[in-house]
């Protein structure tokens, strides 16, 4: 399968100067040469930026393209990459106003508020407008697209994969609060629906267009499957989630519905061993023990996996960055 590769600017808000950075990595037909359903919508959410290291390393896996490109070889060749960088920084700081409108001046947010959905919404318009701009630039094709192909290929739904990179692992948090708020069960059938709906109206009117992205922040908070913190971290509190609450209503949800949620928990020295910054270790064993005791009770459908990479190092910036490289996404980690 063929694929597009490029950065694209856009903002969210119309007329905002603040535009998001994004990485893409998408994929093509090989025949049309338009885009096509993935089988997974992989989105990574950037950190703060580190410039001026002359370590080969980090400035390698500060590149959003190469992020990209190595998560297409995690996820595989059947999935869509989107990898985001904040569009507001305070110096080095990330901020991701948009998505958690309770953060301070450097990023850091004062709660997870779920009123608005505004993480869910933000991350659906944010990708909607980063096709807008893939479509300006892949090569138009001259060959009628058939409408017994479009109708197949919109009915796969694709599914969501989310990874917080350091900062942004505060949006990570964000949707899983607006996770937790979601009807998981209800909204299933009501996406299932929709999908079904909009097959049958570009089957009658013979439009090529593929439902590439879940079209509403319902359909994409029931879309995800996959939650990956990877080395997150504060000079605060608020590195991971911590309320019972939250955790309990997913668990809830899971258990009652017919899709699974895993959790994945990567981390380096760099964060969990971190002496001047305790709290992120005991934020992310608070959020490791509230998923395990919920697992039992939803069973396989609520899955937890924790993993230390480099334990034999002495903690460092590089590796902060390297593990991107050394992820394991496997669950038996």
């Amino acid at each position: 399968m063929d694929r597009l590769r490029a950065i694209v600017k856009v903002p969210i808000c119309p007329g905002s100067e603040a535009c998001y950075r994004v990485a893409v990595s998408l994929l093509l037909s090989p025949t049309s040469k338009t885009l096509t359903v993935p089988s997974v919508n992989t989105i990574f959410f950037n950190g703060d930026r580190v410039e001026g290291t002359r370590n080969p390393v980090i400035e390698r896996l500060s590149d959003l393209q190469h992020i990209a490109d190595t998560l297409v070889l995690k996820f595989g060749g059947s999935s869509n990459v989107w990898v985001i960088e904040a569009s507001t920084f305070n110096g080095p700081f990330a901020v991701y106003k948009d998505f958690i409108p309770s953060v301070n001046q450097h990023g850091e947010p004062k709660e997870y508020c779920t009123a608005g959905f505004p993480a869910s919404t933000s991350t659906v318009t944010l990708l909607s407008k980063c096709i807008e701009e893939v479509k300006k630039i892949i090569p138009r094709s001259n060959k009628p697209v058939s409408p017994i192909s479009s109708l197949s290929q919109s009915e796969q739904q694709a599914k969501s994969v989310v990874l917080g990179f350091s900062k942004g692992g505060t949006v990570l948090n964000q949707l899983v609060a607006e996770l937790s708020d979601h009807n998981l069960t209800c909204h299933s059938y009501s996406c299932s629906v929709q999908a079904e709906q909009q097959s049958w109206e570009r089957a009658q009117t013979s439009i090529g267009a593929i439902e590439i992205l879940p079209s509403t922040k319902e359909c994409f908070l029931n879309s995800l499957v996959d939650l990956h913190y990877v080395d997150v971290g504060l000079n605060t509190h608020g590195s991971y989630i911590t309320e019972y609450d939250v955790i309990a209503r997913i668990s809830t949800q899971v258990a009652q519905g017919d899709k699974t949620i895993r959790f994945f928990i990567h981390g380096t020295p760099r964060q969990w061993r971190d002496r001047k910054r305790a709290w992120i270790q005991e934020e992310k064993d608070c959020l490791v023990h509230l998923l395990r005791s919920e697992s039992r009770k939803a069973g396989s459908k609520l899955q937890v996996s924790e993993k230390l990479y480099f334990s034999d190092r002495h903690p460092d910036l590089q590796m902060h960055f390297e593990i991107i490289e050394k992820l394991d996404v496997s669950l038996d980690s």
